[in-house]
């Protein structure tokens, strides 16, 4: 959903609006989303469907197109240079995704769920500053890993 600023009663429904499903048009309980300014769209943490989506928010647009698929995700953050971050709650990791790859490059995590430094225990929002240093909330161990 989209709201003008000031307007809270007149949204205006820009990604899905289909009911739940995994059809492209669909969406599944989406945890996090981000513009990409670049493009005019919206980058769609879609974790029902196991996948991280792409939707124009050009006028007309009905569907969505996969961009990352298979995937536990929870949280979306992308740096200036456009790479995208993602954070992967299953496998305890953070990778790193240029647009159009599929597997991406491990920033964070993989060492196991835990507690130690370099471990993580259910990773869900991320931010990346403008030195590419990666800040992942993670849940479960109560605390926010640089």
């Amino acid at each position: 959903m989209q709201w003008k600023n000031g307007d809270t009663t007149n949204g205006q429904v820009v990604a899905g609006g289909n009911g739940y499903g995994n059809g492209l048009h669909q969406l599944a309980l989406q945890t996090d989303v981000l513009i990409d300014k670049e493009t005019d769209s919206l980058i769609i943490c879609d974790w029902g469907n196991r996948r991280v989506v792409l939707w124009s928010r050009r006028s007309g647009t009905t569907k969505g197109e996969i961009l990352i698929d298979n995937i536990t995700c929870w949280g979306l953050a992308m740096d200036e240079e456009r790479y995208l971050y993602v954070s992967d709650y299953e496998k305890n990791e953070v990778r790193r995704y240029q647009l159009g790859e599929k597997n991406g490059t491990l920033v964070a995590g993989d060492n196991g769920q835990g507690d130690d430094l370099n471990q993580l225990n259910f990773p869900t929002f991320l931010f990346v500053d403008r030195q590419r240093n990666v800040y992942v909330s993670d849940r479960n161990n109560h605390r926010v890993m640089k």
